[in-house]
């Protein structure tokens, strides 16, 4: 229904309020279809509009209550008045009253916003609308006129610009965050001064690239900016740690979160990225965790030296019984006995290089039943002989993805806090058992070490992770094993905490994530009788002891041995055009070339002459480079199934 609108003359005019066409008759004062007494009603029931008229000069001809209560005047002092007086005194200057008539006379509308002034001399925001009313025959005879007060708008419109504003300066003040922005396709839209830093990149160099440059080359083949992408879309959030790459090529351990960002429908718009560089963070995490092998290699020191005398004296033994003479089978028993000392001290050599050997955190699935079995003899190794040491380990209990270097490195740091609180002795128990689903994630186990030492109060066992803090006398410790401990259980995926009080011990458990695959097989030495030939063999070995045994057992075999002391003289012997069929050499040796580099020029002069070495020392080196490597000390079977092998497969 339209509604008519007199005032007082023949017009027609068109409006629209809040979606309410009005239609009137002005000639008549009749609304067509209605009643103009309701419309009149209706307009001054309004007061959040002013709705008023003004004929062609700008004067005021209606005054409804919504232009009372915004603009301040009663009727009776506004009508007659021209509406110029609404707006500041520089806007009157400038002609904008005499100018929004124009372009409502001309276009059919005027629509702006802008200053006006109320009947106190106060101002609001204006929304203005200025439509020209016509008669019948098309001539102007006034205007319709309708203003609303959106000044709280145009408050909250100001502070969001300025919050919006205060947001970018802040953004872009942040130097050790690299914070930006990616479309849904994952290319940059924007790069604060931290993102500059930290990648090297200027703005106008990277926007509109695709973030996956800052990815290293493994990480590409792998999929990985994709897979992250998806995740964040898929779950809300990404976070990981891993390499990203500068402009300049240089990598850098990042913290990257990536958060979807979508609109009021749920709509993806694109993405927020946040990267951190944490490579001295890293660098310090390994250092820490280095210093805390060498902690836990100096616990060993005192029981390995014990086991190592031990040992030394069984093979003593056994040779000085050989050297009296005595019947075969006597002596055969002797040299058994022997070699399970040798087998014994090698595992024991083998446990303190893993230990000492500087690597990252290496996650593999890991037998949990084989590596406490092991474990157990390291910390009894580390205790003293009045604590008992027992090992509560069920059936069925799952693999753990974790690095079992780290794990042994853990448990010993405990056992070594244990024993001190146990100063009279007392009960260790290592174990561990499955929990399911732990706190709603994927399956876990729990690892744990109980000690009947005399426990914590609950301020010393709510800083008892901190590094540093230590309640033993100066000297006596670090303050960096249980810190370690706590670490090591989080880079795995899982958690640590401690159970303690006063008289009545302290229990430290472990949470490890369950591992997906199933662990991979020792390996084990084959036994193998040695097998015998007549090649040339060129040994290069610097210990006046060891070499001449090597020599006599090979040529034992019937193989023609060459013998020399150091990389330089083997080189020499191939440089002067010596045959062999075999080079086998000592990694270790004096000189300028070691045995690694005698094998890189020999495999450059004769790339088809066959080359193992052997260390005492970590193999990673040399295997990395494709050579062969005997491990000492070695059964003199294993280097004759070597050189055989090697052999045939020249």
């Amino acid at each position: 229904m339209a509604y008519g609108l007199d005032i007082g003359g023949p017009v027609s005019g068109h409006r629209m309020i809040e979606g309410l066409p009005l239609e009137t008759d002005i000639a008549t004062g009749e609304a067509q279809g209605g009643d103009s007494r309701r419309f009149q009603l209706l307009v001054d029931a309004i007061d959040d509009y002013a709705i008023y008229m003004l004929d062609a000069t700008g004067v005021v001809s209606s005054w409804n209550s919504g232009a009372r209560r915004f603009k301040g005047y009663e009727a009776s002092e506004i009508l007659g008045q021209h509406f110029s007086r609404f707006y500041t005194q520089e806007d009157r200057e400038a002609g904008v009253p005499q100018r929004a008539l124009a372009i409502a006379t001309n276009e059919g509308r005027f629509e702006a916003e802008g200053w006006r002034v109320r009947k106190d001399g106060t101002r609001f925001w204006a929304s203005v609308v200025i439509d020209p009313v016509r008669d019948e025959a098309g001539t102007l005879i006034g205007f319709a006129k309708v203003t609303r007060d959106i000044t709280e708008r145009r408050e909250a419109q100001q502070a969001l610009r300025e919050s919006e504003a205060r947001f970018r300066l802040l953004v872009q003040s942040v130097t050790d965050y690299a914070i930006y922005m990616l479309d849904p396709t994952g290319h940059v839209t924007n790069w604060n001064a931290g993102a500059e830093r930290i990648k090297g990149y200027r703005s106008e160099e990277i926007v509109g690239e695709h973030f996956s440059r800052f990815y290293t080359e493994e990480d590409l083949a792998a999929g990985l900016p994709a897979r992250a992408l998806a995740i964040a879309e898929a779950e809300g959030r990404y976070e990981k740690e891993g390499w990203r790459v500068r402009k300049d090529g240089t990598r850098f351990w990042a913290h990257v979160i990536i958060d979807a960002i979508r609109d009021d429908n749920g709509k993806l718009v694109g993405f927020a990225k946040i990267t951190r560089d944490n490579t001295e963070r890293r660098e310090l995490e390994e250092r820490l965790r280095h210093a805390q092998k060498m902690e836990a290699i100096g616990q060993l020191t005192g029981g390995m030296a014990h086991d190592f005398n031990n040992l030394l004296q069984a093979i003593s033994g056994c040779l000085q019984m050989i050297g009296r003479g005595g019947d075969k089978r006597r002596n055969a028993r002797l040299v058994e006995a022997g070699m399970q000392a040798v087998d014994r001290g090698t595992k024991l050599i083998q446990q303190l290089m893993t230990f000492s050997r500087q690597r990252q955190m290496d996650v593999e699935p890991v037998d949990l039943r084989n590596a406490l079995l092991s474990c157990i003899g390291l910390i009894k190794q580390v205790v003293r002989s009045d604590i008992e040491v027992t090992l509560a380990l069920p059936s069925g209990v799952w693999p753990v993805q974790t690095d079992p270097v780290q794990l042994e490195v853990a448990l010993l740091n405990l056992a070594a806090n244990a024993r001190d609180a146990m100063p009279a002795g007392g009960r260790l128990v290592l174990g561990a058992e499955n929990v399911g689903a732990w706190q709603g994630r994927a399956d876990a186990v729990r690892v744990y070490l109980s000690d009947t030492g005399g426990g914590m109060p609950p301020e010393v066992v709510a800083r008892a992770f901190d590094p540093f803090f230590t309640t033993k006398a100066t000297g006596k410790g670090t303050g960096l094993g249980l810190s370690q401990v706590y670490g090591f259980a989080h880079q795995s995926g899982g958690a640590a905490w401690i159970d303690s009080a006063v008289g009545a011990g302290t229990t430290v458990s472990l949470i490890l994530p369950r591992a997906a695959d199933a662990p991979k097989g020792s390996q084990v030495s084959p036994q193998a009788s040695a097998p015998r030939g007549t090649a040339r063999i060129l040994v290069a070995e610097d210990d006046p002891i060891l070499a001449p045994i090597i020599g006599s057992a090979l040529e034992d075999l019937g193989y023609n041995v060459t013998h020399v002391p150091s990389g330089q003289e083997a080189l020499d012997l191939i440089l002067a055009g010596r045959d062999f069929d075999l080079l086998f050499s000592d990694i270790v040796m004096p000189g300028a070339m070691n045995g690694l580099d005698l094998a890189r020029e020999v495999k450059r002069l004769r790339a088809h002459l066959p080359i193992i070495l052997s260390t005492g020392y970590s193999e990673e080196a040399a295997a990395q480079q494709g050579y062969q490597v005997l491990a000492k000390p070695y059964r003199i079977e294993e280097l004759a199934l070597a050189i055989g092998n090697a052999l045939e497969a020249a």
